[in-house]
C-alpha cells in the first residue's frame, strides 16, 4: 500500500510514528526546502505542550495518551530540559479570577522553548529517516488532489492508495481548493478568533507567572463575544508569523534567553451563521487589511491608551517592544478591526486589571493582527482514500492533540478501518 502524507508537522509526526517500519510505503511531501527551513507552527514557534481536556481540540484524547506524546517530544531534546507547571492548581487563584467573572482553564504544561525546538525537529526527522518505508520529498508543494476510483492523484502526477493531508492552518490554500472540489467534506465552518498580542513588563505579572507560567482564562464580554487569553510567554519575545499572502503576530519564549516583558494573545471568538462559510477567508481579509496599513510583512503596534481612544500611536514610553523594529509600524489598529472586536478586547483588559493591577496601564503594548484560524471541521468518513489530520482538519488546535490525531489515524490504517469519526 502506498500512502502520501502532505505536510511534515505535529499531526504527520504522530502518523509516521505509528506507520514506521512496516510494509506500507509512506512518502512525505513538504513544501519547505529542507528540514532546517521547515516550520511547524507551535513546535518551531515556542513548543508549549499541554495536557488538558478543556482545550486542544474537538475530539477526546485520553490524558494518558497526551502525557505519552509530551514524553515523546521531550525525549527528542538533547538535554531533556523542560519547564513544567499547572494552570490554576491553586484554589485561591481560581477563586480570585472566578469572582471577577472569568472562567479559568485548567491544564498541565511542559515548555520546551524555542531554542531547543530546532534540535527536536531535526532529531525526529533523523529518527524517521532511518525507517526503510518512509521517504521525504522536500521543496515539493502539493497544490492539487484528485480522488479517483483506486486512489488519489497528487499534483496530477503521482497516484497513491491513500492520501493524508496534514498541512496545519498554514495550508489553508490547499484545504480551500480541496473542499471547493469536494464540498461534502465540510461538517462545520463558522468560527474564527480575532485579536491582539499584548505585551507588558514582567513585574506586573510576576506573581501570576510564578504561580502557573501559562494562564488561560475566558470571559464573556459585554458585546456578547467570548474572549480568551492564549499562549502566555513570561520573559518572552513577540514575533511575526508569515502565512505567505499575509503576516500576523505571535509570541514565543526561550529556555535560556529571557526578556524583561511578558506577552500573550487576547482573542475574541466569532461564531457566525449562514450564509457565512469561510472563516479562514474572513480572518485572512482582516489580516491583509492590517498589513495594508502597516506595510508588507509588518504588523501594527499601538499603546493601550491609544488603542482605547482610537488614536494613532506616534511614540512609546516605558514599555519597549521585543519585536524587531523592522517588523512593525506605529499606527492605529482601529482602522483594521471591527469595532465590536475592539470593544470586546478593551472590556476584557479592563476587567483583567481588577484581578491583576497594571494590566491596563496606558503604555502597555498592543500588536495586531493576531488571528487563530479554525479550519473547517472536515468529515473523515466522506472518502476512504482521502483523510485529514491535525489542525487542518478542524479537529485539533494544539501540538499534543494534533500528534495524537495522526497517531490514531495510523492505528485505523493498520487495522484497515477507514470509515472513522476522528
Amino acid at each position: 500500500m502506498k500512502i502520501a502524507v502532505i505536510g511534515f508537522g505535529a499531526a504527520a509526526i504522530g502518523l509516521l510514528e505509528k506507520l514506521r517500519d512496516n510494509s506500507y510505503q509512506v512518502d512525505v511531501f513538504e513544501k519547505s526546502s529542507d528540514i532546517y527551513s521547515s516550520s511547524i507552527s507551535g513546535i518551531r514557534a515556542d513548543g508549549k505542550l499541554f495536557v488538558s481536556n478543556e482545550m486542544g481540540g474537538e475530539i477526546y484524547i485520553d490524558p494518558l495518551v497526551q502525557h505519552r506524546f509530551v514524553d515523546y517530544y521531550i525525549n527528542f531534546t538533547d538535554k531533556k530540559e523542560v519547564e513544567t507547571g499547572k494552570s490554576f492548581a491553586s484554589a485561591l487563584y481560581y477563586q480570585k479570577f472566578y469572582e471577577k467573572g472569568f472562567l479559568p482553564v485548567s491544564s498541565e504544561f511542559f515548555h520546551i522553548g524555542t531554542d531547543q525546538l530546532k534540535e527536536v525537529l531535526f532529531n525526529i526527522y533523523e529518527h524517521f529517516k532511518r525507517s526503510s518505508n518512509i521517504r521525504f520529498h522536500f521543496n515539493t508543494e502539493v497544490t492539487h488532489l484528485e480522488v479517483v476510483s483506486d486512489g488519489v492523484l497528487i499534483n496530477d502526477e503521482q497516484k497513491f492508495d491513500l492520501a493524508v493531508v496534514a498541512v496545519g492552518r498554514s495550508g489553508h490554500k490547499l484545504i480551500n481548493k480541496t473542499i471547493s472540489q469536494y464540498p461534502e467534506l465540510i461538517l462545520n465552518n463558522t468560527r474564527v478568533d480575532l485579536g491582539i498580542r499584548y505585551e507588558l513588563p514582567n513585574h506586573i505579572v510576576d506573581d501570576l507567572n510564578r504561580e502557573m507560567y501559562e494562564f488561560k482564562v475566558k470571559y464573556k464580554s459585554r458585546t456578547g463575544y467570548m474572549v480568551r487569553t492564549f499562549c502566555n510567554n513570561p520573559s518572552g519575545f513577540v514575533v511575526t508569523e508569515n502565512y505567505g499572502d499575509f503576516t500576523t503576530v505571535n509570541g514565543h519564549a526561550k529556555m535560556r534567553e529571557k526578556s524583561s516583558n511578558t506577552n500573550f494573545a487576547i482573542l475574541a471568538s466569532l461564531v457566525l451563521t449562514e450564509p457565512f462559510n469561510d472563516p479562514i477567508g474572513y480572518g485572512s481579509y482582516i489580516a491583509k487589511l492590517a498589513n495594508l496599513l502597516a506595510g508588507s510583512g509588518k504588523v501594527i503596534l499601538q499603546t493601550y491608551s491609544h488603542f482605547k481612544e482610537s488614536k494613532r500611536t506616534k511614540n512609546l514610553y516605558r514599555v519597549l517592544p521585543t519585536l524587531e523594529a523592522d517588523k512593525y509600524i506605529l499606527g492605529d489598529i482601529n482602522l483594521a478591526f471591527p469595532r465590536r472586536i475592539i470593544e470586546s478586547i478593551i472590556d476584557f483588559i479592563e476587567n483583567l486589571n481588577t484581578v491583576i493591577p497594571g494590566v491596563a496601564n496606558n503604555d502597555n503594548l498592543v500588536y495586531a493582527p493576531e488571528i487563530k484560524f479554525y479550519s473547517n471541521r472536515l468529515n473523515n468518513r466522506a472518502s476512504e482514500r482521502l483523510k485529514f489530520i491535525g489542525d487542518c482538519s478542524g479537529a485539533t488546535r494544539s501540538i499534543i492533540y494534533a500528534t495524537a490525531h495522526g497517531y490514531l489515524l495510523g492505528e485505523c490504517i493498520l487495522n484497515n478501518s477507514y470509515n472513522i469519526d476522528i
